[in-house]
């Protein structure tokens, strides 16, 4: 037995809406062209949906249980729709995000935004904060992801965080040494954070490991060759907080924002944008 999800949907207007005048209503349909309709319906299922009388509208026993399966399918199919659903915008985005942004996460939001946007060309780049912002002012970038202390002027704001001082959870500081630290090259936001912050408070400092790899920045902290500074959410396995250990003055709280290049934001852009806001709401695992 088919039923025409047109039929589907006028019944269960009907029942949520209270009334053949306001189903009609939300279905751009006259009265009796709704009423036509559960009457169809009824005769498809060969017993009452519903009970009518001059104030009110119930469901039949049978009806309930009928609502319960057309609700159901209504959502599948809308589901299915809204799946292979082809979007009309079209283009081209070239779009910044650094290593730490969203972990793991980043290769299911470009899978999930290219299904949605077929007809869109999407170019990435990755690379650090500073990086991304001096190609989105050259018009390198339509859009990217950076972090920022302060706040920027005209940047959505993606999600807040604070920055840490990291180190594997055997560490140990001899009396007297200079802190051993771990950072990418300058320009590096997180070195520029972690030295300014220890000059500041007179602690002393040395260079114990250079990389440009995040990989092997986290592999010397958890090695327990130096500490470093993370954003909160990018302890890995074996590393600690050590926040106001060994004298370590406390770090300022920062944000992730996205930054648009001022030629302006496309309608293939502002989809992107969207998306990263929606991944960025949602908890990062483990976090």
């Amino acid at each position: 037995m088919d039923f025409d999800p047109f039929l589907l949907r006028a019944f269960v207007a009907v029942q949520s809406l209270g009334g053949f005048t306001r189903a009609a209503e939300r279905l751009h349909l006259s009265q009796s062209a709704v009423s036509h309709q559960i009457r169809r319906l009824e005769e498809q299922v060969g017993v009452a949906l519903l009970v009518r009388t001059t104030r009110s509208l119930t469901l039949t026993e049978d009806g309930e249980d009928f609502l319960r399966h057309a609700e159901q399918i209504l959502r599948a199919q809308d589901a299915l729709a809204q799946r292979f659903h082809r979007s009309p915008v079209t283009g081209a985005v070239r779009f910044g995000v650094p290593e730490n942004f969203i972990g793991d996460r980043l290769p299911s939001l470009l899978a999930r935004f290219a299904r949605l946007f077929p007809a869109v060309r999407l170019d990435v780049t990755v690379d650090t904060y500073l990086a991304l912002r001096a190609q989105v002012d050259g018009n390198a970038l339509d859009l990217a992801v950076t972090l920022s202390l302060d706040g920027d002027q005209g940047a959505d704001l993606l999600r807040q965080t604070r920055f840490v001082w990291a180190a594997a959870q055997g560490f140990d500081l001899a009396v007297h040494a200079p802190l051993p630290l771990a950072f990418a090259p300058k320009p590096c936001m997180h070195r520029q954070v972690g030295t300014d912050a220890l000059d500041q408070a007179g602690i002393g400092w040395r260079m114990a490991f250079t990389s440009p790899s995040q990989r092997g920045l986290r592999a010397a902290v958890q090695a327990g060759l130096a500490i470093t500074v993370l954003p909160q959410e990018d302890l890995e396995l074996g590393m600690i907080v050590v926040d106001g250990r060994y004298g370590l003055p406390p770090l300022p709280d920062a944000s992730f924002r996205l930054i648009w290049n001022v030629s302006g934001k496309t309608s293939a852009a502002e989809a992107l944008a969207q998306l990263l806001a929606e991944m960025s709401a949602a908890p990062l695992e483990g976090h």
